[in-house]
């Protein structure tokens, strides 16, 4: 691992991913690059003498300014890290400096949906998610010593997720992760008996990697809704992480049907890595 972005907006929800971000960074060497997004019009930017422009190169300014306060905290000491001030236009854009930088990884806070205050709310979150081929870990509250150890990675299955869950995999390799694979089974259709549930995981898996090495990692969990049969699955091993694959523009995969990926960034109680499938 490189390079990190983190996302901020300088409020204390943002302040928990750079501390996140520190944590990883520190343990595997990697640089930080703080990405701060102004939000100025084009339109304002272009009148160059008017009041508009002025206001609007002074939040520029001060947005750089503090940076300095920021990047004096102890615990980013050692620590190498670069800015990044750039006018909004579309979250789309921090996917763009990602690929610039060579970033392996986003890591930014969430306020929630309907949070007013700060840049990065809800909605915004959701939008770096889905537009990301970077994995994006997202924090909605502080933690200590953020880790890796144990996480639960929410799979369907099918054989479309395969490169995601490669790509996954890998990733955790890199941190000794004990990695659960899990599977909800829901009620009415689409419900699993243990048999079926057998046979395609076991395809799966072979596809995968042609072995079965990893088949005592796979859970099979019965739940109403799939976010909290994660949740519970997650809760009782006590893991670190939940990993989520997300389809990106086109939505999510189908068995995460509607938007359950991005609402669980939004609301997890537990710290998320989103994957995107291709």
């Amino acid at each position: 691992m490189k390079k990190i972005i983190v996302p901020t907006d300088f409020s204390e929800c943002s302040e928990y991913a750079l501390r996140a971000a520190a944590d990883i960074a520190r343990e595997k060497g990697a640089g930080i690059v703080l990405f701060h997004m102004v939000g100025v019009s084009a339109a304002v930017l272009a009148k160059d003498e008017s009041q508009e422009y002025a206001e609007a190169m002074y939040y520029m300014k001060l947005a750089r300014k503090k940076f300095d306060g920021l990047l004096s905290e102890d615990y980013l000491k050692g620590i190498s890290t670069e800015e990044v001030v750039q006018n909004y236009k579309d979250f789309s854009e921090i996917n763009q400096v990602a690929k610039e930088k060579g970033a392996d990884l986003i890591v930014m806070g969430s306020h929630g949906t309907g949070a007013i205050s700060g840049l990065f709310v809800g909605s915004n979150t959701e939008k770096v998610v889905r537009n990301s081929d970077t994995p994006v870990l997202v924090l909605k509250k502080p933690v200590k010593k953020f880790k890796m150890e144990k996480v639960v990675f929410a799979c369907d299955f099918e054989l479309e997720s395969i490169h995601v869950y490669r790509k996954a995999m890998r990733f955790f390799d890199t941190f000794q992760s004990e990695v659960s694979l899990v599977y909800v089974n829901l009620p009415g259709e689409g419900f699993r008996d243990s048999v079926e549930f057998d046979e395609k995981v076991e395809d799966f898996l072979y596809h995968a990697e042609g072995s079965l090495k990893h088949r005592e990692k796979v859970h099979f969990r019965n739940a109403y809704a799939k976010e909290e049969g994660i949740y519970a699955f997650a809760e009782k091993i006590g893991a670190d992480l939940i990993a989520i694959p997300t389809h990106g523009r086109k939505g999510l995969s189908h068995f995460f049907r509607g938007s359950l990926a991005e609402d669980m960034a939004n609301r997890a109680r537990f710290p998320v890595m989103t994957f995107k499938i291709y």
